[in-house]
């Protein structure tokens, strides 16, 4: 009886503990969605900033954002999941393997605001760039690479052996085990990995302000791609909308600052979050592709037999 008295009363600490949680972060939620009520209006969303007078647009700061998680994501996701193989499939355990893990772990602790100062002296200045789009993605990547790597070693490892055993006894090669089986058996676990990666490319400024820059020029689709006024070049300046809010909120310099960056923040949480829910929509819909493939897969090998 007492074992079952401790058992409940810890089962509504944690229970409580979570309800805390879930009411905290619909609390933060819910506060900065009300400050930034209007966010919507498409002369908002889609409007140039003025310098000069109220009313304001982010157009320019969300394309930003947007093409700078593209280009992050494809930088970072190839070099963190080929990292995480290599250390869950190919690494020979010893002191080479453990100082490579004291490294990323090194990594991952640094401040983002270094990261940004090693940009700014690294992408910013010895490369001649100055304030750059690729810059800005380079330093993200730098900050997510760490994390990125351990959840794909982690995914990777969290493979029953078992399954890995029994691809290799069927004839499989060990690079087809690799991408055929244990890659869609680890990917809902990568798929988070690249969820915390894509929210920290959103939520980054420190940075991005030493490397991409407090400005955007005014963008042209009929422009040359090589000239920096083109929406596509990499070699331009872009304010993210993160900045863009930290610049409003520390300078004001419009009338109307401070609804600007409360606006900017909604827009933001909502992109945060419908990102969150069109990947697990992707993650999912990939578990049905690949079980079902797996199904026929099994159905094949006992018509055979």
């Amino acid at each position: 009886m007492k074992a079952r008295t401790v058992d409940a009363i810890w089962t509504g600490i944690l229970y409580t503990i979570a309800i805390f949680v879930v009411a905290l972060l619909v609390f933060l939620i819910a506060a900065i969605i009300s400050k930034g009520w209007g966010f919507w209006d498409p002369n908002f969303l889609f409007g140039k900033p003025s310098n000069t007078q109220a009313g304001g647009g982010i157009g320019p700061q969300l394309f930003n954002s947007l093409y700078m998680l593209v280009i992050t994501l494809l930088i970072s996701v190839p070099l963190g999941l080929g990292a995480g193989i290599y250390l869950a499939e190919y690494a020979k355990q010893g002191r080479l393997l453990n100082f490579i893990r004291l490294c990323i772990e090194t990594m991952a602790s640094l401040p983002s605001i270094v990261v940004g100062l090693f940009g700014l002296l690294v992408f910013v200045t010895l490369t001649g760039w100055g304030y750059t789009l690729i810059g800005g993605a380079l330093a993200i990547t730098i900050l997510n690479l760490p994390s990125l790597t351990r959840v794909c070693e982690n995914a990777i490892l969290d493979v029953p052996h078992s399954v890995k055993e029994a691809s290799l006894g069927l004839g499989a090669t060990r690079w087809q085990t690799l991408v055929r089986v244990i890659i869609p058996a680890a990917l809902p676990q990568i798929i988070t990995g690249v969820i915390l990666a894509a929210g920290r490319i959103f939520g980054e400024a420190a940075a991005l302000i030493y490397t991409s820059g407090l400005t955007t020029p005014f963008l042209n689709p009929s422009a040359d791609l090589s000239s920096k006024l083109h929406p596509l070049n990499l070699f331009r300046p872009a304010e993210t909308l993160t900045v863009h809010i930290w610049k409003l909120n520390s300078e004001g310099i419009v009338p109307d600052a401070k609804l600007i960056a409360a606006k900017s923040a909604a827009v933001l949480i909502i992109m945060v979050l419908l990102f969150n829910i069109i990947a697990r929509f992707i993650s999912m819909l990939l578990q049905n592709y690949f079980a079902g493939s797996k199904r026929k897969t099994k159905k094949r090998m006992k018509a055979a037999a």
